[in-house]
């Protein structure tokens, strides 16, 4: 749903490489006691020639420090096809190691799709370090069933360029979402076609923004329980008066709405767009996809997160519940070698910048501020090919906010949340309380089918 689910598997396979010296093995480590293969999940098409050949080199330097171990890659893309997951997963035809999505995690270890690790996973030697809130995605109780290959939370991105004109200060951007409301004010007044602030209000984006800013707030989606609505609250109401207030009262959004994904791309990357929210690889695609520069945007936390809690997401690797233990531990040492370890597999960095590919985007964020994260961090800056300064004010704030999930039946709820937004956004008469009331029933029936 997000840019960051939509571009995943181009960014997070960026920099994937190592140091064949440094992937040996150690008497801590789990062995396969003979010969075993592996099937391993997303491995990059032959369509990313770049990332596909990292991932060989990396195959091949993983298998001569362990030749008792075979790595056969299963390649997609994107990683994951909604249209047969689910039978994968139930008729049990998915990789020995195979790919997940966050929000999928939950509902396979309910169904019993993937294999217990905890009597294994002890041996991966940066445990300890992984943030403990991303951890918890992969365990229930004290069991786990898997290991994250990336974590983002999501962000304010905004236009530095244009924060100069309007005579804001780039480097200290919105804190709370009355200076986004003076900020986007200041931009909108630059001319005509300028917008301070863009949101969306369709194709579930809108719904997925809210979730996003009442996250922010310290608001709820759904229940502890996850069965019912949580979103008609005090947060969630001061979500749709904020930007009813700045679409008609401050008119700093511009009078074209129901935008969805591509919509504020373009208008970012065209220059006149102020802030949007966003996680940092919207930055990417602007540069990317939509003739943006990179020098000219920077990212933040989301207006009042601190303290609070962000959306997050990501993704990771799970277990054939099939796998036999020799299958396990040698997954796990794949895992641990391409995905976890600093300077090698995905945080090869040096590689990234030999080969063009953008470095110093401050995801995947796995260990927070810890050694290998510190190392990661250092190795980013080291190798940067983009302007990390830009992404200060993101890294500061991520010590005191607190990743949440997308809540159960993400898309249904967003579904229904758009039509909320839309009326704010198109409507200068919109009842707000009537609108999360309607928006709460409709929650409620599709919440009880999950039950």
């Amino acid at each position: 749903m997000t840019t960051t689910r939509r571009g995943l598997s181009l960014l997070l396979v960026m920099g994937l490489g190592l140091v064949a010296a440094s992937c040996g093995s150690d008497d801590k480590k789990p062995a396969a006691d003979g010969p075993v293969t592996i099937t391993v999940g997303c491995e990059p098409p032959k369509s990313n020639p770049k990332e596909r050949e990292a991932w060989e080199a990396d195959v091949a330097a993983f298998q001569k420090a362990h030749p008792n171990i075979t790595v056969e890659g299963r390649d997609a893309f994107p990683c994951i096809n909604p249209d047969t997951f689910q039978a994968k997963l139930a008729g049990g035809t998915q990789e020995d190691v195979f790919y997940v999505y966050y929000t999928d995690v939950r509902k396979i270890i309910e169904k019993k799709q993937a294999a217990d690790i905890s009597q294994y996973v002890g041996s991966v030697k940066p445990l300890n370090d992984l943030r403990k809130d991303v951890m918890s995605v992969f365990k229930d109780g004290d069991k786990t069933y898997g290991l994250p290959r990336n974590n983002y939370n999501m962000g304010l991105v905004y236009n530095r360029k244009l924060f100069s004109q309007a005579g804001l200060d780039p480097a200290n951007p919105p804190k709370t979402w009355e200076e986004v409301r003076a900020a986007a004010k200041k931009i909108a007044a630059l001319g005509p076609g300028y917008v301070g602030f863009g949101e969306y209000s369709a194709g579930n984006t809108g719904g997925w923004h809210f979730a996003a800013e009442l996250y922010a707030r310290g608001g709820s989606m759904v229940s502890d329980d996850g069965k019912t609505a949580a979103f008609k609250s005090d947060e969630g109401k001061a979500v749709l008066e904020n930007l009813k207030k700045m679409r008609w009262d401050d008119n700093s959004m511009g009078s074209k709405q129901l935008l969805q994904w591509e919509d504020l791309m373009r208008m970012m990357g065209g220059g006149k767009l102020g802030m949007m929210i966003g996680a940092p690889d919207v930055v990417q695609s602007v540069n990317n996809d939509f003739k943006g520069k990179f020098e000219d945007y920077g990212v933040t936390a989301v207006p009042e997160s601190t303290g609070n809690s962000s959306l997050s997401g990501g993704d990771g690797y799970m277990f054939n519940p099939k796998a036999s233990p020799e299958k396990i531990k040698a997954g796990l040492l794949w895992l641990e070698f391409h995905e976890l370890t600093p300077g090698q597999g995905q945080f090869n960095y040096a590689r990234s910048k030999e080969q063009g590919r953008p470095v110093g985007l401050p995801i995947p964020d796995l260990y927070g501020n810890s050694a290998p994260g510190n190392e990661i961090n250092a190795l980013r800056k080291q190798y940067a090919t983009v302007p990390i300064d830009n992404f200060t004010p993101y890294v500061a704030a991520q010590g005191d906010i607190t990743n949440k999930l997308e809540p159960p039946k993400a898309q249904e709820l967003y579904a229904v949340l758009d039509v909320a937004m839309s009326a704010v956004l198109t409507r200068k008469d919109a009842d707000i309380d009537k609108l999360l009331s309607d928006a709460e029933s409709k929650a409620n029936k599709i919440l009880a089918k999950n039950t």
